[in-house]
């Protein structure tokens, strides 16, 4: 797995070295099912890892020597592919995805998952800060509550900077998202529900409220808001009254 460091963003890598946090990887990996998609695999020690769970596993990497080397050294079940991963056209059928995500492409990279069809779970790294604040820990930023009704996020864990090689300047975080067998919203009202909660957020004096709802509030808002514009704002601020 890798990170970019500044500078060299197409080639700057931080390794993963630590076996412990590796197993971890795994393991929430091993909670899942279906083929695995992984990104970033720089020289394959989380692919090799990934193996062991004897299921169909695609490594996406973008540097093309290092993919080669790879693709030379693992499972014949195992496809290497070279490639950016925000333009890697990812199947429609169900699967697993595992990776992490560029620190300087960190909200392209989650936009771009986010929207991608097909995959149930995901397992992820990135900065410390930015999986506490897509998990909700603190309250819900604007991003996480726009996908709120699709999916479940979670935070899984700190990688601390001593597990990579070169070591980067902030710690890690594990972020897990599974896919809702029922939505909270109809995928049908996805763009209306997201514009509402960008209206939200942006609401001048409306700060502290919207982060304070839970999935659950946002989706039942929404109804509301579509319902009856001025009883759907009542109840949202009187629902997290209720619940400091």
């Amino acid at each position: 797995m890798r990170t970019h460091r500044p500078g060299r963003h197409e080639l700057g890598q931080n390794f993963l070295i630590d076996r412990n946090v590796i197993e971890n990887l795994v393991t929430l990996v091993a909670g899942t099912g279906g083929p695995i998609i992984e990104f970033g695999t720089g020289d394959g020690a989380l692919t090799w890892a990934l193996e062991r769970l004897g299921r169909p596993l695609t490594g996406v990497e973008i540097d093309d020597r290092r993919a080669a080397r790879l693709a030379d050294r693992v499972r014949p079940s195992t496809q290497i592919v070279t490639a950016d991963f925000l333009r890697f056209p990812l199947p429609k059928t169900p699967y697993v995805l595992v990776g992490n995500l560029p620190f300087h492409l960190t909200t392209a990279t989650l936009r771009h998952v986010l929207a991608a069809p097909g995959w149930t779970d995901a397992v992820l790294l990135m900065q410390w800060e930015v999986a506490r604040r897509r998990a909700g820990v603190g309250g819900a930023t604007m991003m996480t509550a726009q996908w709120w009704p699709w999916f479940d996020f979670r935070l899984a864990g700190r990688v601390p900077a001593a597990a990579f090689r070169p070591r980067p300047g902030v710690d890690g975080g594990l972020l897990t998202m599974t896919r809702r067998e029922r939505p909270l919203v109809d995928d049908a009202d996805r763009q209306r529900y997201q514009d509402f909660v960008r209206r939200v957020f942006t609401r001048p004096g409306k700060e502290v409220v919207p982060k304070r709802l839970t999935a659950h509030q946002w989706a039942e808002a929404f109804r509301l808001r579509r319902g009856s514009p001025a009883r759907a704002r009542g109840v949202s601020s009187n629902r997290t009254g209720r619940r400091r």
